[in-house]
């Protein structure tokens, strides 16, 4: 039976990644497979690799564990910079586990252990597309805010407006978690992606507690 292991990523505290693990569970239930580990994180797929502990760790993982397949639902899951991600599927590859992606229904090994050198292409140019998309949609966003502004318009929140205690727990839970463990802040806003001075708030509700 191949043993895999599933991963998962959304970009923000806010959104979930429980469809894509339930997903990938049925998937590797309906193929015989064995999932030997699940990794998920909330955090920014444009991020460097090294910045990414739970991606560092499930390739770790995946090394020492004599896994066959890493499933993610799509391409972007893994990463949104194409040298990134194809390091990733390079550091997997050399140890003979394939990456499987379960939107194109596609792998970059072959049954054999080799590379599947029509995935490896299609996977390039996948992820290319997508950095692409997102150098364009963030050009639109900022010509948008540029234009709000010369227009007289103004961005942000309104003066004095300041988030409920409840609210920002609820915003913030897997920085207070991190906070309760005794991680820096620097460390988690490079984790999370979440500023300093909105960290030292969240430090602020802790010590309330």
């Amino acid at each position: 039976m191949k043993k895999v292991i599933i991963f998962a990523r959304v970009s923000t505290i806010a959104q979930e990644y429980e469809r894509q693990v339930n997903e990938l569970t049925e998937l590797a239930s309906k193929s015989g497979w064995s999932v030997e580990a699940i990794f998920t994180e909330k955090v920014s797929g444009a991020k460097s690799n090294k910045e990414r502990i739970e991606l560092l760790r499930m390739v770790d993982f995946a090394k020492t564990n004599s896994i066959n397949k890493v499933l993610v639902t799509e391409l972007s899951r893994l990463g949104r910079d194409t040298l990134q991600v194809l390091e990733v599927i390079k550091l997997l590859n050399d140890k003979g586990i394939s990456l499987h992606i379960q939107n194109y229904n596609i792998e970059t090994l072959t049954d054999e252990g080799k590379i599947n050198p029509i995935s490896q292409f299609l996977i390039t140019i996948l992820a290319e597309v997508a950095r692409m998309e997102r150098k364009t949609i963030r050009e639109r966003v900022e010509s948008g805010y540029k234009n709000f502004r010369s227009n007289g318009g103004k961005v942000g929140r309104k003066q004095g407006y300041q988030k409920s205690e409840e609210a920002m727990k609820n915003q913030y839970v897997e920085e207070l978690k991190l906070l309760k463990k005794g991680y820096s802040l620097r460390n988690i806003s490079k984790i999370t992606g979440t500023s300093i001075n909105t960290l030292r708030k969240c430090q602020k509700l802790i010590q309330i507690e």
